[in-house]
């Protein structure tokens, strides 16, 4: 069966780079699949679940931002930040998650601090659902 390069990397380090059989990805309008041989494509992406597989083998990472690359045989990410789902420190996301509903609550917050705000949020809660979902399924 052909497979995809997938490499995930942020200007800090290579996040993952192996060979799968479908990547899922956030995409600026919505989650995409990506299967071998598919049409080259450049998007950006949004924070989001990214999910590769490789046989029956789920692998879930947190992707805050980027840019994504299709090529038939090889899927590059250049993400603003990437974590692999064993890598969150679910403490740390609870705790952003925390300060941005307090900061939601106030009531005085200008408008681009409130923005800042919903997207600190947003990528607390999907860190939180990626280290959950991880915490639920047998070790991988």
């Amino acid at each position: 069966m052909a497979k995809l390069k997938l490499d995930i990397v942020t200007a800090e380090r290579s996040v993952f780079s192996e060979e799968v059989d479908l990547v899922v990805v956030p995409g600026i309008e919505g989650e995409m699949a990506i299967l071998p041989h598919h049409a080259p494509l450049m998007t950006a992406l949004q924070a989001g679940e990214l999910k590769a597989k490789i046989g029956s083998e789920e692998y879930s990472m947190v992707v805050s931002g980027g840019f994504l690359e299709v090529r038939p045989d090889r899927v590059i990410v250049l993400a603003d930040s990437a974590e692999r789902a064993e890598e969150i420190d679910i403490a740390r996301a609870t705790e952003a998650k925390k300060r941005a509903e307090a900061r939601m609550a106030d009531k005085y917050e200008p408008g681009m601090l409130a923005a800042e705000t919903e997207a600190s949020l947003r990528r607390a809660m999907i860190r939180l659902k990626v280290a959950e979902k991880r915490r639920k399924r047998p070790s991988v």
